[in-house]
């Protein structure tokens, strides 16, 4: 029984679907690196830690597959493969910080061909055991800053779905709802492609954690009426000087701002960009079908331009604190952000 959001199975990877969401369970079976960049491009897979884990086991489904014999010649056919993956999605940070990790250490493996797959293979596994491990110690981290009776506003999906298990953001609403607090979460839709609607309120009411969809133009409303105690999102790249995540979230960002409202950050450390600022990030633009239909029902005027980033960027100001797998950074310790490439 598949107990991961992505699993892998002797040269198969076997992960959950998450267009078929809310309304049917179904489960991609994936024999190629092209099939894994393929769910990538259309989002059958998503979430920055699980593209994370997915490229890996991308790149062990190529050398494990592969017919090649020779070291040389198979790092040769990785890094094809890599650049495939990189063509995917330009903007979560942790799809390529999973395949230079591999890469680099596919480089440096002194074994023969053989020798290198059954690596490969195992690296792709530790990285997504360890993003299991990391989301556990977000959880407990982050439980510290829930308190009983909190209203907790959480915008997408950074739940199991969006990683190998638990969650990131919602790791810490499942830790608090596990040691028994009090507490109710708010999920936005998160539109254009509802991953609040579809994938956060499924995961919630799987867990028996009280929810309540609102509409994206709502969160002023409610936090206008001090509904909401305090903000938790997700992260898809964390820069110098920023935090990129879902478009909307600089909305709710600076609107919890206004309102005197925490606004936390909950994200790996193969999620920090360290090395970057903002003006160094490519923002994904995504086909205007996604705008001007729901789903297959057209809901805009033919022909009307379209502008549709999937992301946007939250200034450091307005974020209250960070939780990772080492605990919570709070705003002093921003300028500390050390990527854990090589771990």
């Amino acid at each position: 029984m598949q107990t991961r959001t992505i699993e892998w199975h002797d040269g198969t990877v076997i992960t959950i679907d998450q267009t078929r969401l809310p309304h049917e369970m179904v489960f991609l079976e994936m024999k190629t690196c092209d099939d894994v960049a393929e769910a990538i491009r259309t989002m059958k897979i998503r979430g920055a830690p699980l593209l994370g884990a997915a490229a890996a086991f991308a790149l062990a489904l190529t050398a494990y597959h592969s017919k090649i014999k020779n070291r040389e010649e198979l790092i040769n056919e990785l890094e094809k493969a890599a650049e495939i993956l990189r063509g995917t999605r330009p903007t979560a940070i942790n799809l390529f910080w999973a395949i230079d990790r591999i890469l680099g250490k596919a480089r440096g493996f002194s074994g023969n061909a053989e020798d290198l797959v059954a690596f490969v293979v195992g690296e792709a596994q530790k990285i997504a055991d360890e993003d299991a491990e990391a989301n556990r110690l977000i959880g407990k981290y982050g439980v510290e800053l829930i308190r009983d009776g909190d209203v907790i506003l959480t915008h997408c999906n950074a739940g199991a779905l969006a990683t190998v298990e638990y969650g990131t953001a919602l790791g810490v609403v499942r830790t608090a709802w596990e040691q028994g607090k009090s507490i109710r979460v708010i999920v936005t839709e998160t539109r254009p492609k509802l991953q609040g609607a579809r994938l956060t309120t499924h995961e919630l009411k799987r867990d028996g954690i009280p929810v309540t969809l609102i509409t994206d133009n709502m969160v002023g409303y409610v936090m206008y009426r001090r509904l909401i105690s305090k903000v938790l999102v997700g992260a898809d790249r964390i820069v110098q000087d920023a935090v990129i995540n879902k478009i909307g979230t600089f909305t709710i960002a600076v609107l919890a701002k206004e309102h005197n409202i925490p606004f936390y950050v909950a994200a790996p450390k193969s999620t920090f960009d360290s090395t970057r600022t903002l003006a160094d990030v490519v923002i994904e633009e995504r086909k205007p079908e996604e705008v001007t239909h729901i789903g297959s029902q057209r809901i805009a005027a033919e022909g009307v331009d379209v502008l549709n980033p999937a992301f946007d960027i939250t200034p450091m100001k307005y974020v209250t604190a960070i939780i990772c797998e080492s605990g919570i950074l709070y705003k002093g310790d921003f300028g500390k952000f050390k990527a854990n490439h090589y771990k």
